[in-house]
């Protein structure tokens, strides 16, 4: 523990020049007196270090010295991976290990390069989360994180829609995914094939004393890209004949998805300016949802799902009566 911090704090001396104590104390996460004695102790080491005193005093390391102490501990070379998004690196508890991961590449680069990745740091940030949700608690995530790192199976009790509602699975946890600000477990039972179990609904876990052996042949990016080929292909049990008002039109990015989208824009135009479009639907009672969002909506075939979005017009109105 102490040693990391020792490394870090010369690593900010080396890369941002003079800092006082508090704010080195800041950055380090420490009391100022530990910071003094940490400055001790570097210099007991044989590290150039000085302190100036006054208003625009602080720490320094001698002109000229720079180290090269920038290895990896195992668990800032986890973070590696997760360098491109903070977030996902603090539900897995690594926001420490990338903390220190980052100050490390920022030692290690020319200057010229250090300046680009800063800025590029103040320019961009990236939020997984979606529009109109919040991001839900993980408790046990960095458990089956863990887990699939030590390749040991994991024990849990899982919330489903199926009947019965909870159940319980020993998982051999072969990866994590992101996925639109959710995460989900890729596991096996035994030798069955992966499935996806998504990490909210783990109501218990616990990592047992057993291991398993993880297929060499499992790519967990390409077995996800399949799972989301199958999906499209499974979710649209239709089509829908619809008009649609201009102000409908506009708000379809919105509110459905790209695949509707791409048949609206695809549609004819009618003199009246609205838009006659065939689009692609899952159950009737989705897609009366996702229609009844949009306004300006006319369906014209399948009768039973038009027969839907009047009965459930026709109930709306009867509440604001």
């Amino acid at each position: 523990m102490r040693a990391g911090r020792l490394v870090s704090m010369l690593l900010l001396l080396q890369q941002r020049g003079g800092m006082t104590a508090e704010r080195l104390a800041r950055e380090l996460g420490v009391s100022v007196r530990t910071v003094y004695r940490d400055a001790e102790a570097l210099a007991a080491a044989g590290i150039p270090i000085y302190g100036e005193s006054g208003h625009a005093g602080g720490y320094r390391l001698l002109d000229g010295y720079r180290t090269k102490l920038t290895g990896l501990t195992e668990g800032e070379a986890e973070a590696l991976a997760l360098s491109g998004v903070p977030a996902a690196a603090v539900d897995l508890g690594l926001q420490t290990e990338l903390a220190a991961l980052e100050l490390k590449l920022s030692a290690a680069m020319p200057q010229a390069q250090r300046e680009r990745a800063e800025e590029a740091k103040r320019l961009f940030h990236l939020d997984v989360v979606g529009w109109f949700r919040r991001a839900e608690p993980v408790p046990f995530l960095a458990l089956a994180a863990n887990a699939a790192w030590e390749r040991r199976r994991l024990q849990v009790r899982y919330s489903r829609w199926a009947e019965p509602k909870e159940v319980e699975r020993e998982l051999c946890p072969l990866g994590l995914v992101l996925k639109g600000g959710q995460w989900y477990l890729v596991a096996t039972v035994e030798d069955g094939p992966a499935r996806m179990y998504k990490v909210t609904n783990l109501l218990a876990a616990k990592k047992t004393d057993k291991t398993f052996e993880r297929p060499d042949d499992f790519d967990l990016a390409a077995w996800w890209a399949r799972q989301l080929d199958d999906f499209d292909a499974r979710r649209y049990q239709g089509e829908a004949l619809v008009r649609l008002s201009p102000d409908a039109v506009a708000k379809a990015p919105d509110n459905l998805d790209a695949d509707s989208v791409a048949a609206i824009a695809e549609g004819t135009v009618e003199p009246d300016g609205w838009t006659v479009a065939t689009i692609p639907i899952e159950t009737h009672a989705h897609a009366a949802g996702e229609l009844l969002r949009l306004g300006g909506v006319e369906v014209l075939e399948p009768a039973t799902l038009r027969t839907l979005i009047r009965e459930l017009a026709t109930e709306a109105a009867a509440l604001h009566t």
